[in-house]
């Protein structure tokens, strides 16, 4: 009569459910854990342009900012 059961996996991917977790667990820490966690949590994307086989400059798309 229907179709498999809808279950949590149905809908979200193992990195949703792993950032969902995340979020929970910074957010249940006292105020300088959690601001440790959220700094950790910070990701840097960079790319290179190759040409003839050698790597460039990396190039930061989101720099961070220095203390």
């Amino acid at each position: 009569m229907g179709g498999p059961p809808a279950t949590w996996s149905a809908h979200f991917g193992l990195n949703h459910g792993a950032q969902v977790c995340a979020r929970a667990l910074r957010n249940a820490l006292k105020e300088q854990p959690r601001l440790a966690a959220d700094l950790r949590g910070v990701t840097t994307l960079r790319y290179q342009k190759w040409e003839n086989g050698q790597g460039g400059q990396h190039t930061y798309l989101n720099p961070t900012s220095e203390k």
